[in-house]
């Protein structure tokens, strides 16, 4: 039987996986890098209405 594994961990190292142009700029922590990604994607995901309201390159409420 295996043990049981963390999500948010198996998610961190998927994503620490770097992409082309991330390996190009190169990263000191692939790990710390993928977990900051993966936490601000969360944020976006569960609170789309803030992330328009907060963000320069989505349009706002009063810009649509």
């Amino acid at each position: 039987m295996s043990e049981p594994t963390d999500p948010d961990a198996d998610r961190i190292h998927r994503r620490a996986e770097l992409l082309p142009e991330e390996e190009a700029a190169g990263s000191d922590d692939p790990e710390a890098q993928a977990a900051a990604i993966l936490e601000e994607s969360d944020e976006r995901t569960e609170d789309p209405a803030g992330t328009r309201a907060e963000s320069s390159q989505t349009l706002g409420h009063d810009d649509a």
